[in-house]
């Protein structure tokens, strides 16, 4: 088939389903102008004094708290980013009762933005933070905004605030990991896109789908296209711009 013929495989199957899942990476979100990482020109092959994997490490955080705030805020800031028409579509199809669950890798919260409800954020949101201390609750703007200090306090007992998102060396939250198990694993239909597959255990995940359709929409190939129903090599704005709601 070629790519036409595919994207309207894809609606069909959308079109016939009515319990979906959509599991998504980075490649969701770049078409809002947010980089992704691992591509040519992504976050991880951009030059720092040290590697984006060693200054968003938990160990880095704790004994280098300021310069991973510096890389952080200069970096990982998607407050003034819009949901693009895949975010959009996504939220459309859960109000129309067809998408059950949105399993992400990205912290930029832009499925919420764009209405989505029910959306299991593996790796944590922008939005949320948390004193290390007392753990008193914190919004984007203690780190993002204008003045805002190199190194975020807690305005209650002084604790250094930190970011509610997963660092390499930190488990992902067993809550939102069995939210997201049990959706897959009872999902029809599942989506992934935007995704390499190859960050674990994130990526493992989808070995708990038993459904009937399991599509993947991404840019390159991935270890699992082979085990795919479906697999097409476009844009998601190019795919999900067609579907009509």
């Amino acid at each position: 088939m070629n790519s036409d013929e595919k994207i309207n495989e894809f609606i069909e199957i959308i079109n016939n389903s009515n319990n979906i899942v959509f599991f998504g990476g980075a490649g969701v979100s770049t078409e809002s102008g947010i980089p992704d990482f691992r591509s040519k020109d992504g976050l991880y092959n951009q030059k720092y004094k040290y590697p984006p994997e060693t200054i968003l490490s938990h160990t880095f955080f704790v004994n280098n708290t300021k310069e991973f705030y510096e890389f952080y805020k200069d970096k990982l800031n998607a407050t003034t980013f819009e949901p693009n028409v895949t975010h959009i579509k996504l939220a459309k199809l859960e109000e129309a009762g067809k998408i059950k669950a949105v399993v992400t890798q990205n912290i930029d919260g832009l499925h919420q933005k764009a209405g989505s409800k029910i959306v299991y954020e593996l790796h944590g949101s922008i939005y949320r933070n948390y004193c290390t201390k007392c753990k008193k609750f914190y919004g984007p703007d203690i780190i993002f905004e204008d003045g805002a200090d190199d190194i975020p306090i807690c305005s209650d007992c002084g604790g250094i605030i930190k970011p509610d998102v997963v660092l390499y060396e930190e488990p992902l939250n067993d809550d939102v990991v069995s939210g997201a198990i049990s959706a897959i694993s009872n999902a029809e239909t599942l989506i992934v896109a935007g995704t390499s597959l190859t960050v674990y255990p994130a990526s493992g995940l989808i070995r708990y789908f038993r459904g009937k359709n399991l599509i993947l929409i991404n840019r390159d190939e991935t270890p699992y296209d082979n085990m795919a129903s479906l697999v097409i090599h476009e844009p998601l704005g190019k795919v999900f711009d067609k579907i009509i709601i």
